[in-house]
């Protein structure tokens, strides 16, 4: 029945409700019966439902005409028929929370769960006295818990987790003193925890998970929660130690604090939780050895301790826990060996201790592991042979043990894995051949073991592994021919063989592999032509440093998806065909060193994704640049030397992200461009084309007579010069000495403030000089000023006012921006001959940038903008190591650039550069780091032309993403509310060995 519009006021407002009540009892009992036989619950129940904005019939039965609330939807009474329930969930209410019920003087369970409730939690719950259970989770209640919810001593059940809930966790929480179940996780609650929660002796559930800005040490009263059963303050900023008094939780079955600020030891007292099921404490600052007490834990089950700094052995006595199932204590700083007692663990289905400083043999033992499913050794310094019984393991799905020092053969017993579904072996000392008993495992997806000294052929049995997905050999000493087989494998989506020994042509049964996008066949001996056909999905093809031969086939030209080419160093012969320019997707083109002939086809220039590189060199091209090439406005790398190419370079000029271009031995004429590119290039990339000239005489080399008497020439001039000008500054030097004092009188700054300052103009230029140097720029040099106040403030000089443009651009970003890591901006100084400009106020920590300053620095003194790409590289390479560049650490006292460039010179594994917390990431992101690491080396360059410029660095980072069609992306994070928060054990811990390793790849 729908009432009228003012009536429908009078249920609104609590106050008339009540006054109308009375006044019908007085006036018309038979009125009051008839009409409103529905009693004050009711009223006060009808009030709450039309305050709500929603369209849901799920309150249809709430109506004036049933006179009992008690068959309403959702209300429950007891036999005096008095409401003790209100209980409705999953429900589009739209709506704020009931402040009206206090008629419901019997109301013991309120229920609101997931029904679109918002706003704050009204002070008058506190007036419900008989409450026992208030669930408001899942909505979207805001403002602060009222201190008034600790008025009701009854309370049993308080959930308010999953909302906007902000402020403090009530000081007063201790009151409760019927408590048994508060969760307020995945909110945004501050502060501290109380120290009033010791007082909840019956409380069994404490959850606060997921509220970041939850700061402190979790207090030692805690201990007094004796019944207490689950402990969870996952992803919070909960800091300090462990308080020992968890030892008193003898009750206790979970400890999820993981995510969080932890630091200090495990304390040994968590040995006393013998109830303890599940500990979670990963991703903290945990540090200390693991407690050999925690072998006392035998209901022990879950056990993640991966990613802290702890150190020493992992303890025999966890051989004791025999009903753990999973162990990850990956990423730390672990030593010693694997204790044998692991074996004991016969229901263990994950051991994850990848990451850590591991060493000896994997123990014999974990045979009798007959339960696991996943065991992961990687990044450590495990020496000897694999000496597992796998026979015994038939439910092992995944085994990663690459980067150790593991030697001998690949146990053929590994076979016998039926669900094996990863294997990841590489960078190791594996030798012998690879079974062929291993591509007869049906359920094989990933099978990695590049980068070791396996040697014989490849199985023809590899057709038979129809699920594989990823395969990677390269870096080992395979030889004989690729089985046509491997056309059979059509999930396959990655395929490495490169650096190998293999011979033959690549089989033309390759086009089977319908999935693949990934084909790397580089630095074998392959011989013969190209396929004919290859796989439409292709996005990536290196087969160079072989011995190919022939036309490139009409299969290249036909890939619609193809990205990065790269065929150079081969025999092709015959015309690059014009059919590449329908490849609109391609970035890079390598085709040089190579016998191609005939004319740079101009349908190249009709690549619009072609950024990266384009290398011709090497060939027998002849004739002109086309005209075409000039659209290839995106293109970084041109390299088009050693051929016979001729007419002008004024094509080029159209060009403007060009970072490096080589056009050398060729039969170029003409004029060079006048641009700043061209003029910046080293004359080594020109020589060898006879008729090129710049504006001043030929770029060519003259012959040794006329070149010394030009020299000579040159260098009379130069002396000459040199000596005037010698003479005009020490003129210049003693009149400006002696008339400095009148000039500084009458010099006027204009100074125009951004703060209100407290110094005056002279102490500041006072400060100019060159003991206060701290940095210096492209646009000028930095000064560390100190004010009679006390204060720093950071003064920058600019080098010339052209760059004026440049200076307005400074000034108006930083007058704009505001940010705790961005100096402010104080105001800008102007005037006399000096232009000195007051840029920024400074902390101590800007002073004193040594380590990043480019080497050619101590020599010239002069800064470039290949200087400041050597300090970004710095600084990318102080993020990727976790190293300072003056870091005391490092062996024989080197800088971190020499330490990371002896290190790769070396040939040495670029993970071992890394910071540990970096290591054993998922395949993508271990891809990226390293190509990171790549570009950071290329920034350090030790001379200033072969670093990249700036443009170029935001190219190739550009350039560092995941293939699109990589395995599917899935979160290693786990929900403060997760009950079992297991990491992803394909992402943490899987191989990062999942890249390509050739010039362009890695």
């Amino acid at each position: 029945m729908e009432l009228p519009s003012n009536v429908r006021a009078i249920y609104r407002s609590p106050t008339i409700l009540t006054s109308l009540i009375l006044l019908l009892t007085a006036s018309s009992p038979f009125f009051f019966s008839c009409c409103l036989s529905i009693d004050v619950q009711g009223l006060a129940l009808l009030s709450w439902k039309h305050s709500l904005n929603s369209s849901t019939d799920a309150l249809s039965s709430w109506k004036p005409s049933d006179p009992d609330p008690c068959k309403w939807f959702g209300v429950a009474c007891n036999s005096k028929l008095q409401v003790i329930s209100l209980s409705i969930t999953s429900v589009d209410l739209q709506g704020s929370l009931p402040s009206n019920l206090q008629p419901l003087k019997s109301l013991k369970t309120l229920v609101l769960s997931a029904t679109n409730i918002s706003g704050p939690i009204p002070r008058e719950f506190g007036d419900y006295r008989e409450l026992a259970i208030v669930d408001l989770s899942r909505n979207q209640i805001t403002g602060e818990i009222p201190a008034e919810v600790c008025k009701l001593s009854k309370l049993e059940s308080l959930v308010l987790n999953s909302n906007s809930l902000q402020g403090a966790i009530p000081a007063d929480i201790g009151n409760l003193s019927s408590l048994t179940y508060l969760t307020l996780y995945d909110n945004f609650l501050s502060s501290e925890i109380p120290a009033s929660i010791g007082k909840l002796q019956k409380l069994e559930v404490f959850r606060s998970g997921g509220n970041q800005n939850l700061k402190g040490s979790l207090p030692p009263e805690i201990g007094n929660c004796s019944n207490l059963v689950m402990l969870g303050l996952a992803e919070t900023g909960i800091s300090g130690r462990l308080p020992s008094t968890i030892g008193l939780l003898q009750r206790l079955q979970t400890i999820a604090i993981y995510t969080a600020m932890i630091s200090g030891t495990i304390p040994e007292e968590i040995g006393n939780c013998t109830e303890l099921t599940s500990l979670y404490l990963y991703q903290n600052s945990l540090s200390g050895p693991i407690p050999s007490k925690l072998g006392k834990l035998e209901n022990l089950q879950s056990m993640l301790l991966w990613q802290n700094s702890l150190v020493g052995s992992i303890p025999p006595e966890l051989g004791r826990c025999k009903q753990l199932m999973l162990a990850d204590l990956s990423m730390n700083l672990l030593t010693g060996s694997i204790p044998r007692s692991i074996g004991n663990l016969t229901n263990l289905q994950q051991l994850q201790l990848s990451s850590n400083q591991l060493s000896g043999l994997i123990p014999q033992e974990m045979s009798s592991c007959a339960a696991l499913t996943d065991l992961e050794v990687d990044n450590n310094e495990l020496s000897g042979e694999i000496q597992i019984d796998f026979t015994k393991l038939e439910n092992l799905t995944l085994f990663y043990a690459w980067q150790n020092r593991l030697t001998g053969s690949i146990p053929a017993s590994l076979a016998q894995c039926r669900n094996l579904q990863s294997v990841d072996l590489s960078y190791n000392n594996l030798t012998g051949p690879i079974p062929k008993e291993l591509f007869g495992l049906q359920n094989l997806t990933k099978l990695l073991l590049l980068w070791n000294e396996l040697s014989g052929f490849v199985p023809p049995d590899i057709g038979n592994c129809t699920n594989l997905f990823r395969l990677r050999l390269n870096g080992n000493r395979l030889a004989g021919t690729m089985p046509a087989e491997i056309g059979y494998l059509k999930s396959l989506n990655f395929l490495d063989m490169s650096n190998n020994l293999l011979i033959g042509p690549i089989p033309t049964a390759i086009s089977g592999c319908e999935s693949l996008e990934f084909l790397d066949l580089h630095s074998n001996a392959l011989t013969g032509v190209l396929p004919e056909s290859l796989p439409k999905s292709l996005q990536f093809i290196d087969v160079s440093d072989n011995r190919l031969s022939g036309p490139l086939s009409a299969a290249i030209v036909s890939l619609p998806e193809l990205t990065k080419l790269i065929a150079g160093r081969n025999l092709f012969s015959g015309g690059i065909p014009a059919e590449l320019g329908s490849c609109s997707k391609l970035q890079l083109l390598d085709v040089g060193d190579n016998s191609f002939s005939g004319r740079i086809p101009g349908e190249l220039g009709q690549l619009p994704a072609l950024e990266i590189s384009l290398n011709l060199s090497c060939n027998h091209l002849s004739g002109d640049i086309p005209a075409q090439l000039s659209a290839l406005e995106k293109l970084g790398c041109l390299d088009i030397s050693h051929n016979e190419l001729s007419g002008s370079l004024d094509v080029l000029a159209a060009l403007q992200n060009l970072v490096t271009l080589n056009v050398s031995f060729n039969a170029f004429s003409g004029e060079l461009p006048d641009t700043p590119f061209f003029r910046k290039l080293p004359l080594s990339d020109l020589e060898g084309n006879h008729g090129l000239f710049i504006a001043n005489g030929p770029a060519r080399q003259e012959p040794s007579s006329r070149a010394a008497i030009s020299a000579l020439k040159l260098a009379m001039s130069v002396l000459i010069s040199v000596s005037s000008l010698l003479l005009l500054t020490a003129v210049y030097v003693l009149v400006r000495s002696r008339a400095a004092p009148s000039r500084h009188a009458d010099d006027t700054w204009e100074i125009t403030l951004y703060q209100k300052l407290d110094f005056s103009v002279d102490d500041v230029v006072r400060g100019l000089t060159s003991a206060n140097v701290i940095g210096t720029g492209s646009s000028g040099v930095v000064y560390k000023v100190g004010t009679p106040s006390g204060d720093t403030l950071a003064v920058k000089k600019m080098w010339s006012s052209d760059e004026s443009g440049a200076f307005r651009n400074e000034i108006a970003a930083l007058s704009s921006i505001r940010h705790r890591n961005i100096v402010r901006l104080l105001g800008v100084l102007t005037g006399g001959d000096t232009a000195q400009k007051l840029e920024s106020k400074a902390c101590p920590r800007i002073a004193g940038s040594y380590g990043y300053i480019a080497p050619e620095y101590a020599s010239t003194q002069r800064i470039t903008e290949k200087s400041d790409v050597y300090s970004y590289g710095v600084v990318l390479l102080e993020v990727l190591t976790g190293r300072h560049p003056l870091d005391p650490s490092l062996p024989g006292g080197m800088h971190l650039v020499q330490w990371a460039r002896e290190h790769l010179q070396s040939k040495r594994d670029p993970v071992e550069l890394l910071d540990a917390r970096l290591r054993g990431r998922p395949d993508h992101q271990t891809q990226e780091i390293q190509q990171a690491l790549a570009i950071a080396s290329l920034c350090v360059g030790a001379r200033a032309e072969d670093r990249p410029t700036m443009n170029d660095v935001a190219a190739l980072l550009k350039e560092i993403r995941r293939p699109a069609n990589e395995e599917p992306k899935e979160s290693a994070a786990v929900s403060a509310a997760a009950a079992s928060p297991v990491r992803n054990v394909d992402l943490v811990g899987s191989s990062n060995c999942s890249f390509a390793m050739s010039d362009y790849s890695s």
